[in-house]
């Protein structure tokens, strides 16, 4: 098992899924790591040498990735929280963000179903 990131790769799956476990690394950058470092795309995991490894892991590096990747990413919501821009004010009432409807299917991010109290009918 190849240990990059501090993050266990699947042995299992060829080099460019495997790379994918990784926040950060999709499909397309994995493919030019693999490329940029001259590791087989089909090679498993677990048949990757030592110096393979060690390849992917420099490659890897000069990229922006998990930890750094997820407060960067925190920073960008804080910062258009603190201006009071469109997306930042979205975001602080728990809305979709990126301009869905809200009316009928934005349950992910609003929740389930918000009980609002009935006002008492007075009677005559």
């Amino acid at each position: 098992m190849a240990r990059i990131k501090n993050i266990e790769l699947p042995g299992e799956k060829h080099t460019v899924i495997g790379l994918t476990a990784i926040y950060g690394i999709g499909r397309n950058l994995a493919k030019t790591i693999c490329e940029r470092a001259g590791v087989e795309t089909t090679k498993k995991i677990k048949d990757l040498t030592d110096e393979e490894i060690a390849k992917l892991r420099k490659e890897i590096d000069n990229e922006t990735t998990e930890g750094d990747l997820r407060r960067e990413i925190q920073m960008n919501i804080k910062n258009k929280m603190e201006i009071n821009c469109y997306q930042g004010v979205r975001h602080k009432k728990g809305l979709p963000v990126r301009g869905q409807r809200t009316n009928r299917n934005a349950h992910t991010r609003k929740g389930r179903g918000k009980v609002v109290a009935n006002k008492k009918k007075v009677g005559k």
